[in-house]
């Protein structure tokens, strides 16, 4: 009886730690979207510009830092003078949203897992071309149906097109989803 009493705790010990483990893998949770929002680089107001935002929560500060787009929070991760100890990154999901000019408070979704449409005729953020984000293929598939572009996904936008002045147009050959588009 003993031993199985001491089998018993030895089991719930070990699921107790494997669930702490899992639980500190887990990324933070995506802020909602409020009129404090500041953008990182214009210093202004995050709501004052229509199309998609963006956040990026550090792994060691407990507040996210917001993009007035997504195309910007992109280029946040591809500057190698910005933080890299990134915990999450979230955009807004624009099939989910409202309206160009009102993204949405709480429609975010896994940055790396987006569908992005690049090269369409909207302009996001301080009037700048962007990169338009969907959790779903058929949502960014329809955008650019009414509106120009291509679809790529996280790893595959053109750094040219985040980092340069006014998001030349991409020079893309093909469609690359995604690597976690099981999704959809």
């Amino acid at each position: 009886m003993k031993t199985r009493n001491l089998v018993a705790v030895a089991m719930s010990a070990f699921v107790l730690v494997g669930c702490a483990a899992e639980e500190a893998d887990s990324p933070p949770l995506p802020y909602s979207l409020t009129d404090d929002a500041m953008g990182r680089y214009c210093g202004m107001n995050v709501l004052e510009h229509p199309g998609p935002k963006g956040q990026v929560i550090l792994k060691q500060i407990p507040e996210p830092i917001w993009f007035s787009s997504a195309r910007d929070t992109v280029a946040f991760t591809l500057l190698p003078e910005e933080p890299k100890e990134i915990a999450a990154i979230y955009v807004s999901d624009m099939g989910k949203a409202p309206t160009w000019e009102k993204p949405g408070a709480d429609n975010w979704i896994d940055a790396k897992s987006a569908f992005y449409v690049v090269g369409s005729r909207l302009r996001g953020g301080m009037g700048a071309a962007e990169a338009v984000p969907f959790s779903s293929r058929q949502d960014a598939l329809s955008f650019t149906e009414r509106h120009g572009g291509q679809i790529v996904g996280f790893g595959n936008i053109p750094q040219d097109y985040v980092l340069g002045a006014d998001g030349a147009s991409p020079a893309l050959t093909s469609f690359s989803e995604p690597a976690e588009a099981s999704h959809d």
